[in-house]
């Protein structure tokens, strides 16, 4: 069968390739320690469970709506006021079979062949292969650990081309735990409102911010920015509802509407039940988000000590999410296991093979310096993980 070319240029996901063969490994009896999940350990909290469990017993099992029920978008309006300060009606939500599919909606909305769409490295690798998905060409500025991975406003202005329709912004990161300040985004704010660039704002780790810092809603910094804005989140993060698919997005009615007729001749609805578990999630007690979120915390100070206590690495300190994406480049050029790490995704087969340890490694993120691991797993397999990763720095040589 013929496979058309803008497919074939898709690359497949590097963290759940690696997720699955750490899985598999487990399923054979092998003591691996995963830091490549991207979602939270914790169970979905009793009440938002006991909504869905009601809805199926009830028989409330059918096609909705397609861009969502009525009363979640409410619920999704009530959010992004409560939360965030921003006015939306109903019209301007759409709910989608999880946020990766709200992005994919977005992004086959806005672009027509060759349009340019600028991506701050590092990235969440499903960004640029979305992109050129939709036949779109993804533009890179590259942001270093020396930066906080953080671009500048005159990275911004240098990569705008007349060919620019979007700009990517994730902010808390994934993968590096990255937090724009509210003076930072304003000032991109100002050259993307100029160059009437349309901005993608990911916010689905918005409750995941640490050391007393703040998260700031893209779409809050000007008024304007409401017309030029499509925010984007949902519950999987902050409410341990990952294989739920229950994502979302708001911006201006007509491209929401453009949005809901792609949705319902792809998708079509998301799953009945989980619609209204999901208003449970958003108005309901607030507390398990803060519980996870300590512990997140409590991780996340161990990971970095721990990671910049060992020869080679150099980690910041992530402000958000619940990643570390630590630089390990002193150790190329040295051998483990009698390999020589020549990059990123060497050492993460040494460490798998050998240490039985998966971290995802940086390159299919944009930095082959780093490697990725989560801090949404258990202290003890933390624990355990990183004296892996120990011994294996120890054997550099």
């Amino acid at each position: 069968m013929k496979v058309s070319s803008r497919i074939k240029n898709v690359s497949q996901s590097m963290t759940l390739a690696l997720s699955a063969k750490a899985k598999q490994m487990k399923k054979q009896g092998i003591d691996v320690v995963g830091f490549g999940a991207g979602e939270p350990d914790f169970d979905t909290p009793e009440h938002i469970k006991a909504k869905a469990v009601e809805d199926i017993q009830n028989g409330f099992t059918k096609y909705t709506p397609a861009s969502g029920i009525l009363e979640l978008k409410e619920a999704i309006c009530e959010k992004f006021k409560r939360d965030n300060g921003l006015v939306y009606t109903p019209q301007q939500v759409i709910v989608s079979p999880g946020a990766k599919y709200s992005l994919y909606n977005a992004i086959m909305c806005l672009l027509d062949e060759g349009d340019e769409v600028i991506i701050p490295s590092p990235y969440w690798l499903t960004y640029p292969e979305q992109v050129k998905a939709a036949g779109g060409k993804p533009v890179f500025i590259e942001a270093g650990i020396e930066n906080e991975f953080k671009i500048t406003p005159e990275q911004l202005k240098a990569a705008v081309t007349p060919r620019t329709v979007g700009f990517i912004l994730n902010s808390p990161s994934n993968p590096t735990g990255a937090l724009y300040s509210r003076k930072e985004l304003e000032k991109l704010a100002d050259i993307l409102l100029e160059n009437k660039i349309c901005v993608l704002s990911d916010e689905i780790y918005e409750n995941l911010v640490y050391d007393d810092e703040s998260f700031v809603s893209f779409a809050t910094l000007r008024p304007e920015l409401m017309d030029h804005t499509i925010t984007i989140n949902g519950v999987s993060k902050t409410y341990a509802m990952t294989g739920w698919r229950i994502g979302y997005a708001a911006g201006p009615k007509e491209f929401i509407a453009a949005m809901g007729r792609l949705q319902s001749h792809s998708t079509s609805n998301p799953t009945s039940f989980t619609q209204r578990a999901c208003i449970v999630a958003l108005l309901g007690d607030q507390s398990c988000v803060a519980e996870m979120r300590c512990a997140f915390d409590e991780r996340r100070r161990f990971m970095v000590e721990r990671l910049n206590a060992m020869a080679g690495i150099t980690c910041a300190t992530p402000k958000g999410a619940f990643y570390v994406f630590p630089d390990v480049s002193a150790i190329y050029g040295k051998k483990i296991a009698d390999q020589e790490i020549t990059g990123s995704m060497v050492l993460a087969d040494v460490l798998l093979d050998h240490f039985k340890v998966g971290v995802v490694p940086g390159l299919p993120f944009g930095d082959d310096n780093c490697v990725r691991l989560s801090y949404a797993l258990s202290m003890e397999d933390i624990k355990k993980g990183l004296d892996r990763i120990g011994e294996a720095l120890s054997k550099a040589s």
